[in-house]
Order: structure tokens, then C-alpha cells, then sequence
């Protein structure tokens, strides 16, 4: 039977599950792969590089499409030249989404560590688009994780701050903050795109 499997490229089983649930309001049945091993958050360039190797070596047996979703997309090329279906990154779902029609657009973010990957794949993915930049919250993006509110008012003014340099829409950059995307998107200043979102979208237009 084939499968529709939502790739977590980071420890935490309770992420996947959050991600899982976001997943399915687009794709029905989509269910979660955690990786076996790393950090519970991918917040350094040696982790997304670990967690890369995990999910290129992954066994998905009868996967007819898979969602890579850590914002980086590691290891989603060289899975997708192993498997025989469509293999889609939140990062470049995100971006190719919020690039559509020539727009600017930005990236925010609670990981300083991956600012220059991060940088590197909207440019690859930006379309049309032109993207701006990426703007981060303050503060240890381990302890945002820990208290929604002081999260979301991080991620508020990364959003306003990206309002402010011409964005017309904002990506909130990292598959663990889907939750977040999904509680601020009535209250942004302008649109935001949510990855998981983005790339279920775009791997239900694949199968």
C-alpha cells in the first residue's frame, strides 16, 4: 500500500505529530517519520548536516510522496534521487509560494545559526520573486520554543520588521514553528506562508 510520509529531520516525536496534524488538512493520511537520531532542534549548520545523512538514508518503503520538513530541506535532493516518487522541502515549497507573481518576500526566523542556508535556498527557490532578507527574533531560540506567547511576539516582530523593509509577504522559517505560522496568520501585518502548508500543497499537486 502506498504512503504519504511527512519527514522530521529533527529528534522530537511531539513535533512530528504537531506537524503531522497540519499536514493532514491538506493531505489525508499523511503520517510522520521522526529521525532516530540529533538534537530535538536543528539550530546549527553541523545539525541540519547531520540530520541530512538520516534522512538520505531513511527507509520509506511504498512511499508514493514525501514531505522533507525542516526548513533547510537537508538530505531532500539525494532522497529524491533514490526514491521513485515525488520527495518535496518545506524551505523550497515556501519560497517557490511566497515568490509567486514577483514578490518580495522574507523569511523570519528564531535560528541565527542557519541564516546563510537559509539565505541560500530562498535564492535558489525565490521564482520570480526577490527575497529580502532574514529577520530573526531575539533571544535562545531553544527557550522561544518552550513558551508560545513570548514566541509568537518574537516571530510579530521579525513580521513587522519585514513589513518595514518592503516584504509583501513572510515565511515563518522552520517546520517546528508550523504551530506558530498557524496561530499568527489572522494577525500578521501581511500574509504569511506557512512551509508545511506550502509543501503539502505542493506535493498534492505531484502525486
Amino acid at each position: 500500500m502506498s504512503r504519504l510520509i511527512l519527514m522530521n529531520p529533527n529528534s522530537n516525536a511531539a513535533t512530528t505529530q504537531a506537524m503531522v496534524a497540519i499536514a493532514l488538512q491538506i493531505l489525508p493520511g499523511v503520517e510522520g517519520w521522526t529521525a532516530p537520531r540529533g538534537p530535538g532542534m536543528i539550530v546549527t549548520e553541523e545539525a541540519l548536516a547531520a540530520s541530512a545523512e538520516e534522512v538520505a538514508a531513511a527507509d520509506l518503503p511504498d512511499a508514493a510522496g514525501v514531505i522533507v520538513a525542516a526548513f533547510g530541506d537537508p538530505g531532500q535532493a539525494a532522497l529524491a534521487a533514490r526514491l521513485d516518487c515525488p520527495v518535496v522541502g518545506i524551505g523550497a515549497a515556501a519560497a517557490a509560494e511566497a515568490g509567486m507573481g514577483g514578490r518580495r518576500f522574507a523569511v523570519v526566523t528564531t535560528t541565527p545559526g542557519l541564516e546563510r542556508s537559509v539565505d541560500g535556498l530562498m535564492r535558489a527557490h525565490a521564482g520570480a520573486g526577490r527575497y529580502v532578507g532574514c529577520f530573526l527574533t531575539q533571544g535562545d531560540p531553544l527557550r522561544l520554543m518552550e513558551d508560545a506567547d513570548a514566541l509568537d511576539r518574537a516571530l510579530m516582530a521579525g513580521i513587522d520588521r519585514a513589513a518595514g523593509q518592503g516584504a509583501a509577504v513572510a515565511i515563518i522559517g522552520g517546520g517546528p514553528l508550523g504551530e506558530a505560522a498557524e496561530r499568527l496568520a489572522d494577525h500578521a501585518a501581511i500574509p504569511l506562508i506557512a512551509p508545511i502548508r506550502a509543501a503539502a500543497r505542493a506535493l498534492k499537486d505531484r502525486l
